[in-house]
C-alpha cells in the first residue's frame, strides 16, 4: 500500500497511546477508515471519536478484524496480541507506526538505534543541524511520533528519528538515509525472548540501505544487513569540540553524532557549536540538585544494566548512593554488583529488589531494602555526605510502580526538591 492506496481503505489501530492516536491521525488524513483498539477501557478516546474514528476498548474480539486491510501495531502492542496474529493468519499487512510514517513522509530519514544512548544522541543530532541551520525534525521513541509529521513537515527538511526495537519489529519499506546504531547489549529480553532475537530486530533499520546510503556503526561491531556504505567511531575520536554533557559514553554518543553529522554534509564548526552547547536530555544522567555538597543525579531512563553501568562510570571518584530496582528484563544483576565500588551503597525498590539483592549480596554491597522511590530518597539522602552522589539509575523498567520511566524520574526529581 502506498499513500493513494489508503483512500477508502479500512484500517485498524492497535494501542491508542501517543504513537496510536498520531497513526490513526494520519491514517484519516490520507482518506482511510479508521478503527482504532486498546485494551485499557479507562483510555481518553474522546478526540479520535470525534474525528470518525470507530473506537473499542477492552477485550480483543476478532471481529474487530472484518473488512480490515490494514493493522497498524503500536510499539508498546506485542506481536502475540491476538489481532495482530489473526491478523497475520489471515494475511492482513502489519505495520509499526514507523512503517507507516516512513511510507507517507517524503523527507530523507536519519535513523537512530542501539541498546543506550538513543534519545541523547538523536537530541545532540537534532543540535547540530539547528547549528548549521539545516531544517530538521526529532521524531520517534523520542516522543513525538513519526506520523505525527505528516503534512506538518517540510519535504526538504531530514527527520532524525530515534528507533526502538518495539518500532522496528513491523518495517517493510524503511530505508534511512543514514543508519546510526551505538550499541548492542541485551535487554528487552522479556518481550524479545532471546538476545539474538533482539539484536536481529534492531539490525532492521540497515536492511534496505543501498550503496549511496551510510550506516555508522561502532569500530569493533561485526557485519550488518544491507549494502550501506559504513563509517565507523569510537569513544577515543577525534571531535570538533569537547561534549558538555559528562561521561565517556557520552564522549561515544557525540562521534557517532558526529560521523552521522558528517554524512550529511554538515560541516566541522557547527557539530562543534552543537557539541559545546548541548545540555543534554531530561532523566539521563540529569543533575536535579546540589544540597549540603551532595549531587542528586535522575538517571531513570537508565532503564537495563548497560545504561546503569554508564551511569556509574560517569562518577569514578564520588561515593555513590544508588537507587535501584523496579520492574526486571530478565537481566543479569551480576555486572551491576561488579561496578560498585568501595564505600558505595544500594537502595532497592521494587519488584526486582530481591534479585538485585541476592547479586549484592554475592560481592559485599552494602544495600537497603528501601521499597519505595520516595523511601529511598529518604535514607540515602540521611546517610549521604559533602562530595558524595545520590544517584537515581534503576537499571530496571518503570512499571511496577510508575506509568513510564519520565513519570518515575519526575518524582526523584519532586522527592529531591523537596529535601530540607
Amino acid at each position: 500500500m502506498r499513500r493513494f492506496e489508503l483512500v477508502g481503505r479500512r484500517a485498524l489501530v492497535v494501542g491508542l497511546a501517543r504513537s496510536g492516536v498520531a497513526a490513526a491521525e494520519a491514517l484519516l488524513a490520507e482518506g482511510a477508515q479508521v478503527v482504532g483498539f486498546d485494551r485499557n477501557e479507562a483510555i481518553d478516546a474522546g478526540r479520535l471519536r470525534e474525528r470518525g474514528v470507530e473506537v473499542h476498548l477492552g477485550r480483543e474480539e476478532e471481529t474487530l478484524l472484518q473488512g480490515i486491510d490494514l493493522v497498524v501495531k503500536s510499539p508498546g502492542v506485542p506481536g502475540e496480541t491476538l489481532l495482530v496474529q489473526v491478523a497475520r493468519e489471515r494475511a492482513v499487512p502489519v505495520w509499526s507506526e514507523i512503517e507507516l510514517g516512513a511510507r507517507l513522509l517524503p523527507n530523507p530519514i536519519l535513523g537512530v538505534t542501539g541498546t543506550n544512548g538513543k534519545t541523547t544522541t538523536t537530541e545532540l543530532l537534532g543540535a547540530v543541524f539547528r547549528a548549521a541551520g539545516r531544517p530538521a525534525e526529532v521524531a520517534g521513541n523520542v516522543g513525538r511520533p513519526l506520523t505525527s509529521l505528516v503534512g506538518g513537515a517540510s519535504p526538504d527538511a531530514w527527520v532524525v528519528c530515534e528507533l526502538s526495537s518495539f518500532q522496528l519489529e513491523d518495517v517493510e519499506t524503511l530505508r534511512p538515509r543514514v543508519a546510526v546504531l551505538l550499541n548492542l547489549e541485551p535487554d528487552h529480553l522479556d518481550r524479545h525472548g532471546s538476545f539474538e532475537a533482539y539484536a536481529d530486530v534492531k539490525l532492521r533499520m540497515f536492511e534496505r540501505q543501498g550503496a549511496e546510503d551510510t550506516a555508522v556503526v561502532p569500530r569493533a561491531f561485526g557485519s550488518i544487513p544491507g549494502a550501506a556504505r559504513r563509517v565507523t567511531f569510537a569513544a577515543a575520536d577525534e571531535l570538533p569540540a569537547e561534549p558538555l554533557i559528562p561521561g565517556p559514553h557520552n564522549r561515544e554518543n557525540a562521534a557517532a553524532a558526529t560521523a552521522a553529522a558528517r554524512a550529511v554534509g554538515i560541516d566541522d564548526a557547527a557539530i562543534g557549536e552543537a557539541l559545546r552547547t548541548f545540555e543534554g536530555v531530561p532523566h539521563r544522567i540529569e543533575l536535579v540538585r546540589e544540597l549540603g555538597g551532595v549531587r542528586y543525579v535522575n538517571d531513570s531512563k537508565a532503564t537495563n544494566v548497560a545504561a546503569a553501568l554508564r551511569a556509574f562510570a560517569s562518577f569514578p571518584d564520588a561515593r555513590l548512593h544508588v537507587i535501584l530496582g523496579g520492574r526486571g528484563k530478565h537481566e543479569s544483576y551480576e555486572p551491576l554488583a561488579a561496578a560498585f565500588k568501595p564505600g558505595d551503597r544500594g537502595y532497592l525498590i521494587g519488584e526486582a529488589a530481591e534479585e538485585i539483592a541476592s547479586a549484592l549480596g554475592v560481592t559485599g554491597v552494602p544495600f537497603t531494602h528501601a521499597g519505595t522511590l520516595e523511601k529511598a530518597v529518604e535514607q540515602a539522602a540521611e546517610a549521604a555526605a559533602p562530595g558524595d552522589v545520590v544517584l537515581l539509575s534503576p537499571a530496571c523498567a518503570s512499571f511496577d510502580q510508575f506509568r513510564d520511566f519520565e513519570a518515575r524520574g519526575d518524582a526523584f526529581r519532586t522527592l529531591v526538591q523537596g529535601l530540607a
